[in-house]
């Protein structure tokens, strides 16, 4: 039957086959130490899990937490943010979460990077280990990124990406669903003023904040301001909310209207006649 120590070093923290130096050897004793006894406090002090529920509860009702509770990115989809899963590990207790860069390679540009969450109460634990290109895209362009500030950003913003699914990983899939269904109600609810205020305020943000304006969100939607519901304002704070934290683009989501030539020169298009002319 394997150990703490030992499942936890089949993680990746110690290698076997890596040469050790002595610097290394008391480095990886250390590490092994802190394991064990992070393991042993916290199963002498088990989390309350009714006070947990509670505490997650309480916490999804408070607007601060439920406006950066989702995110929304092109090509990526959208769901629960890193955020919340970093707040939901914290209220469940007994936990850890992180990135570590394992190495960097400045000559290819490229870096290794593990993210990793562990329930240490349980002993359950989820890694994820990839390589991250020193790039950036601009546009449609890959720009490559050499300053060391650049490349250690980077690999924390994709890395914080893999944190989030191993957090959501460990934690109990009933527990992290009421979370986010908790933020979403507490979205559309607001902070209790009425749905034609928040939607003048939201406009005016967005306006001056973003330079969104009303006509491109009835676009978006498809339906006129005094249309608009307690949902639609949920779906744009996160979609603004991903905007402001640049993970999107006001272009990406609202592209200006195509204009056909028709419109410009206000003659209307001609049809083709099957066959051609005779």
């Amino acid at each position: 039957m394997s150990t703490a120590v030992d499942r936890f070093n089949q993680g990746g923290i110690v290698s076997a086959s890596a040469p050790v130096t002595q610097t290394a050897a008391v480095e990886q004793a250390r590490a092994v130490a802190e394991v064990a006894a992070a393991v042993q406090v916290a199963q002498q002090c088990p989390r309350d899990i009714r006070r947990a529920w509670a505490d997650m509860e309480e916490a999804c009702s408070r607007l601060g937490l439920a406006e950066r509770a989702f995110y929304k990115v092109p090509n990526r989809g959208q769901g629960p943010s890193v955020h919340l899963a970093r707040e939901l590990l914290r209220i469940w207790g007994n936990g850890d979460a992180g990135v570590h860069e394992l190495s960097r390679d400045d000559s290819r540009g490229m870096s290794e990077v593990r993210a990793f969450a562990w329930d240490q109460q349980t002993n359950v634990r989820q890694s994820r280990t990839f390589q991250v290109p020193h790039v950036r895209m601009v546009g449609k362009d890959r720009k490559p990124l050499t300053d060391t500030t650049d490349v250690y950003l980077l690999n924390q913003n994709i890395g914080a990406r893999a944190v989030r699914e191993c957090i959501f990983a460990i934690l109990p899939a009933d527990f992290t669903a009421q979370a986010q269904e908790i933020c979403r109600t507490t979205l559309e609810r607001g902070d209790g003023k009425p749905l034609v205020d928040r939607v003048a305020e939201m406009v005016a943000w967005a306006k001056q904040e973003l330079g969104v304006t009303v006509l491109m969100v009835e676009a978006r939607l498809g339906r006129k301001r005094g249309l608009w519901t307690a949902a639609d304002l949920a779906d744009l704070k996160v979609l603004f909310g991903s905007i402001k934290r640049r993970e999107t683009t006001v272009e990406d989501e609202f592209p200006p209207e195509r204009v056909t030539a028709a419109e410009i020169t206000g003659q209307p298009a001609t049809a083709e006649v099957p066959g051609g002319a005779e």
